[in-house]
């Protein structure tokens, strides 16, 4: 009998694995704590891959860059992380003079206040580059993450900051995950900038200059569809449909926009 039940251990976790690293992916993905609109967008953003592609694991330190009102990644890091690990919102200040920055940190924060079953372990920490940099007050992280957020840092000529911000709250092996809307390669700065859309060598530049080592590139969040030429930049398509009813199945049908996921560390030696 206790033969047989070491065997059933060994089939259910593999030898490299601990218990605190297993990920229930059905119990994080179908939580009740999802938003349905958030959970309808798992096809574009395919979390799961992209988590396992960044290597996040449950017993990890990770932060969140800008999560927004909406905290979409929010939902799935928060239960992956809360009872193992620790999840860090890099977010605005409350004390902002932007409203809109107001506004999303305290959607956010209601958001959260809604289901303290699964966010009541999320920290927060500020992130206004280039004045408020300390993404992790309380030391070194693992994981920094950071969604289609580049190309804001770049219109406000405060990127440069950020990646080196990214850099500082790592621990030496620390990865950096970045996915990012994608440009076609040769498009000019001031185009990134109005229409979201960042080629892969200015993000990769960017972390290197931070003192980063690229690793590897994924193409899980890629949409072949997406000729990035639109009215509206990025924001033509959806979720936002910047145009309304104007040329709307069109862009459905395109989808979300085509996407890099980039996975950099911070040099062991460092």
């Amino acid at each position: 009998m206790i033969k047989h039940l070491l065997f059933v251990i060994c089939c259910v976790l593999p030898m490299s694995a601990s218990a605190d690293s297993v990920i229930d992916w059905g119990q994080v993905l179908e939580g009740e704590h999802r938003v349905e609109k958030n959970v309808a967008r798992d096809i574009y953003r395919h979390p799961r891959e992209t988590l396992d592609f960044f290597e996040v694991t449950p017993d990890l330190t990770v932060v969140e860059i800008w999560p927004g009102g909406g905290g979409w990644y929010t939902e799935i890091l928060a239960p992956l992380l809360r009872s193992h690990g620790k999840l860090i919102a890099a977010h605005f200040s409350a004390d902002s003079n932007v409203q809109y920055f107001r506004k999303s940190l305290t959607s956010y924060q209601q958001k959260l206040a809604v289901h303290p079953e699964v966010y009541d372990q999320v920290m927060f920490s500020i992130f206004q580059p280039p004045e408020q940099l300390n993404i992790a007050p309380a030391g070194p992280v693992d994981r920094v993450l950071t969604f289609r957020n580049v190309h804001n840092w770049m219109k406000h000529g405060s990127a440069e900051e950020a990646f080196t911000a990214f850099f500082n709250a790592l621990k030496p092996g620390g990865i950096l995950g970045v996915v990012e809307h994608r440009a076609k390669p040769g498009t000019d700065w001031n185009n990134m900038i109005l229409s979201g859309y960042v080629t892969e060598q200015t993000v990769k530049k960017l972390a290197e200059k931070a003192g980063f080592t690229f690793v590897a590139a994924s193409e899980i969040n890629a949409n072949k569809k997406d000729g990035t030429l639109h009215p509206k930049g990025v924001w033509t398509l959806p979720p936002s449909l910047r145009l309304g009813d104007e040329r709307r199945q069109h862009y459905l049908s395109i989808g979300e926009s085509d996407r890099m996921t980039l996975k950099f560390i911070k040099p062991a030696d460092e």
